[in-house]
């Protein structure tokens, strides 16, 4: 009886993330998707590895707290397609971490380089990572995030089985949605100043004509800038889209010289770090529907 009792009280008097499953996540889309698939889960906490203003994450380097992090994990959730540079060192340090990349199974697009650009090869993705912006795609990544889960969770595997049903039924209806309403614009051609939407625009009609800087802190020379006002202009003078999370001197100086438009599209890589709605991904590719109807309809 007494070592029932003391037993008991141990347990008491354990933290709270002892009792409980965690499942970490190394950046904002994923994490918004983990938060739909363990919805109403009890005792499964989901923990974002880079901050919610991280971004996408270009040469980002593992800080101590987040190993800690990752020390306490019983899933880690990434995007892959080459998104996470630094996960040689997570595989070295934490050899028996279930890693579960959602990218399996999707049709990569090579990454490109613009012309007049020198970037670092050391550290270049081959493909494009950005592939949650096709909902499509989101679909699947949902469903092999889930199968991951539910092997590493798996006395939770019929709850997120249920959640993945409904949330894929979610993101195939945005999906569908998205291909209705772009489908048919007058105009196709966008300028990107991120290489983030080039599976968004395959997946929804849409042509990049151009990318002015692969990664968002690519500087844009003299050179660059003069082959870009050619590029507009020839091409009749599309719309500019920028992103909120980097700044846009680049694209001013373009629409200065061109008169072209400058819109905002929102790659979905940041956004509230508590109480975040679990329809945040569909709001913010519906808003991106949005200005894109306006942009291109002129």
């Amino acid at each position: 009886m007494k070592k029932v009792l003391s037993l008991c009280l141990a347990m008491l008097l354990l933290p709270a993330s002892a009792l409980s499953e965690t499942v970490v996540t190394s950046f904002y889309p994923i994490y918004l998707f983990a938060l739909n698939l363990t919805d109403g889960l009890e005792g499964v906490e989901v923990r974002n590895l880079a901050a919610p203003g991280t971004g996408c994450l270009h040469d980002y380097q593992l800080q101590t707290g987040d190993m800690k992090v990752l020390g306490t994990a019983d899933a880690f959730l990434i995007n892959g397609a080459g998104m996470e540079s630094y996960l040689s060192g997570v595989f070295e340090t934490f050899a028996d971490l279930p890693v579960v990349d959602a990218s399996a199974g999707i049709a990569l697009l090579e990454s490109c380089e613009e012309e007049g650009h020198e970037h670092d090869h050391e550290h270049e993705h081959l493909y494009n990572a950005h592939i949650w912006l096709d909902a499509g795609n989101a679909a699947i990544m949902a469903n092999n995030l889930a199968e991951g889960l539910m092997q590493a969770l798996p006395q939770h595997a019929e709850a997120i089985a249920l959640n993945r049903d409904a949330y894929i039924a979610r993101l195939t209806a945005l999906d569908q949605e998205l291909t209705a309403a772009l489908g048919d614009l007058p105009r196709k051609d966008i300028i990107t100043f991120h290489e983030a939407f080039p599976y968004f625009a395959s997946a929804y009609g849409l042509n990049v004509a151009a990318v002015v800087a692969r990664d968002p802190d690519d500087a844009l020379s003299p050179r660059a800038l003069a082959e870009l006002v050619k590029t507009v202009r020839s091409l009749g003078v599309p719309p500019l889209f920028v992103e909120p999370q980097y700044e846009d001197m680049a694209a001013q100086t373009l629409s200065r010289e061109t008169g072209a438009k400058i819109y905002t599209l929102d790659p979905v890589v940041t956004g509230p770090e508590t109480d975040v709605p679990l329809t945040f991904y569909e709001d913010v590719m519906r808003a991106n529907m949005q200005v894109l109807i306006e942009a291109l309809s002129e």
